[in-house]
């Protein structure tokens, strides 16, 4: 779930941040941007999905 990995993303960097941590601010950040990419991911396949019904629809119709 994109949520989760933003979430975790976030603590990893703030722990990071207070133990002044590079490896952990860096694998905070890959995973918010785990996070961001699915939440690209899903909007890209409903965008999909929504165009294949538009298809199907139109198809029908003819």
């Amino acid at each position: 779930m994109s949520i989760t990995d933003k979430i975790t993303g976030r603590v990893k960097k703030a722990a990071g941040d207070l133990t002044d941590d590079a490896s952990l601010k860096r694998e905070g950040r890959k995973e918010e941007r785990k996070g961001e990419a699915k939440d690209e991911l899903n909007r890209a396949q409903e965008k999909a999905d929504r165009k294949a019904d538009e298809v199907a629809d139109l198809e029908r119709r003819t």
